[in-house]
């Protein structure tokens, strides 16, 4: 098996529902997301896939998050904007874009501070 990564960043505001505490208010993060590819075999030049084609698949989606305020952007205007909803979203997203079954996203890792991060994946 064979796995690659790639990593990206974008700011956003939110507010966490039904939250007693600071982050409650309106507060922004300087988002870092790690989305990992898996798979078995690797193409005709030796790539899994290429990595700037599965950063332009991660850049298109974090486009729709950069500078803005998260509860008012869908699905997070209903689903809270937990930096594991976040995973989650980012997560699904990809896989739609990467349409093959021969790939697989592994896990979507995304830090809302230097020292707090949510990781999201299929496996148990």
């Amino acid at each position: 098996m064979y796995e690659i990564t790639i990593e990206d960043r974008f700011s956003s505001a939110h507010q966490l529902r039904d939250y007693e505490g600071k982050c409650e208010n309106l507060h922004g993060h300087n988002w870092i997301v790690k989305v990992s590819i898996r798979g078995n075999s690797l193409d005709d030049k030796g790539m899994l896939i290429d990595f700037k084609v599965l950063k332009k698949i991660l850049n298109k989606i974090l486009e729709e998050l950069d500078h803005k305020f998260l509860n008012e952007v869908p699905p997070f205007d209903k689903l809270n904007p937990t930096a594991e909803n976040i995973a989650n979203y980012i997560y699904f997203k990809v896989e739609e874009s990467l349409n093959s079954p021969e790939l697989e996203v592994s896990r979507v890792k995304i830090w809302e501070s230097e020292n707090s991060y949510a990781v999201f994946s299929k496996d148990t």
